[in-house]
C-alpha cells in the first residue's frame, strides 16, 4: 500500500500551529501566534500576544488609543515572537526559523536577531511600510536574517537575504 497524497508541508503544518497559537490571544484587534522550529523540522517553543504572567488580563487597558500609553495596550502587551523566545528553555535557538501570522514589529526583529533565528516566515505585511515595519527589515537584512513570506501552496515568496 502507497502512503496517503495530500498531507500538508511542513511551513504549512508550521504556520497552522502558528495560526492555532494566535487564537489563544484575548487582544479584540489583533491576534498574533508564533511557532519557532529546529533546522530538523522539531517545534522548540510558541507564544502568542498577551499580557505578561501575573498581570489580568481584565485589569489591564486592551484599547488602541488613548490620551497616553499606559491606558493603551501598547505599553503591557507582549508580542508572540517575543513570548515564544522567552518560553524557550531548551539552550540555543541559534539556526532556528520562527513561523508567525504577522510580520515582526521593529522591537521584536531584535529580539528574533539576538536569539539567533537565522528565518522568519510571515504569513501577513499588513504594517509594510511603516517606520518599524522598515526597520525591522532593514536590521534583518543587515544581520543577515532571511524573512519569507508565507504562500498558502506552501511555497515560499519573497525570499530576502
Amino acid at each position: 500500500m502507497a502512503k496517503r497524497e495530500g498531507y500538508i508541508s511542513w511551513q504549512e503544518y508550521f504556520m497552522g500551529v502558528a495560526q492555532l497559537a494566535s487564537m489563544r490571544s484575548k487582544d479584540p484587534n489583533t491576534q498574533v501566534g508564533c511557532c519557532i522550529v529546529s533546522p530538523d523540522n522539531k517545534i522548540l517553543s510558541m507564544g502568542y500576544n498577551g499580557m505578561p504572567m501575573g498581570c489580568d488580563d481584565d485589569a489591564f487597558p486592551w484599547d488602541r488609543e488613548g490620551d497616553s500609553l499606559d491606558v493603551t495596550k501598547y505599553a503591557y502587551v507582549t508580542h508572540s515572537e517575543l513570548n515564544a523566545i522567552l518560553n524557550y528553555r531548551g539552550g540555543s535557538l541559534e539556526g532556528s526559523t520562527l513561523y508567525v501570522s504577522l510580520f515582526p514589529c521593529n522591537e521584536c526583529a531584535k529580539a528574533i536577531i539576538q536569539a539567533g533565528i537565522r528565518c522568519v516566515v510571515y504569513d501577513d505585511d499588513k504594517y509594510a511600510g511603516t517606520p518599524e515595519n522598515r526597520a525591522a527589515k532593514r536590521m534583518f537584512d543587515a544581520a543577515g536574517v532571511q524573512y519569507v513570506r508565507y504562500s498558502r501552496s506552501g511555497r515560499a515568496i519573497e525570499i530576502h537575504i
